[in-house]
């Protein structure tokens, strides 16, 4: 509780008026302050967590619904060491010679990034579907931010695979390692 005393007036002066004493009861105003903050924590609602929906493929029934996956239709995106992109379109298939190395394409995340080469690639060719590959200095925000690409630009295929040697030759010397 405050209060303020005030000292007795000397001996041998004219007595004044008396002026009473000042104090103040912080007592309810404490209580009220408990009361406000107790309702405003029980009544908040807190931030809910943002959740992408990840669907994942169902396992074939027989062999006839497992057919290949054709080169016209794939785009495989390689992400790298400081926040780039690596891309190329179709399958890179090394086991034939005479099938020239696809020409890789680098990028980020930026505004004319990735975003711009996958909706480049949905208009020429319909429902294409994307492999992702994680290079072996790519941070796990590289792999949430693509992956916020294909949901904003509305993949509907995509899929996460190793980096297989013959894409890890396509990378430039200083990703291979």
């Amino acid at each position: 509780m405050a209060a303020i005393d005030r000292p007795a007036p000397k001996a041998g002066k004219k007595p004044r008026a008396r002026k009473h004493n000042f104090r103040l009861d912080m007592t309810p105003m404490v209580d009220l302050a408990f009361l406000l903050l107790t309702f405003f924590m029980l009544t908040t609602t807190f931030a809910k967590p943002r959740v992408m929906q990840l669907t994942m493929p169902v396992k074939p029934q027989s062999a006839d619904q497992n057919e290949p996956l054709r080169a016209s239709r794939a785009m495989t995106i390689m992400l790298g060491a400081g926040h780039r992109v690596f891309y190329y379109f179709g399958l890179n298939a090394t086991t034939d010679p005479s099938v020239p190395a696809p020409t890789l394409h680098t990028t980020d995340f930026g505004p004319k990034g990735i975003r711009q080469a996958l909706l480049a690639r949905g208009r020429q060719q319909p429902a294409p579907v994307v492999l992702i590959k994680t290079g072996p200095h790519a941070k796990y925000s590289d792999m949430v931010d693509i992956l916020d690409e294909m949901n904003i630009t509305g993949q509907s295929k995509y899929a996460l695979t190793d980096l297989s040697a013959a894409d890890r030759q396509l990378l430039p010397p200083s990703e291979r390692q």
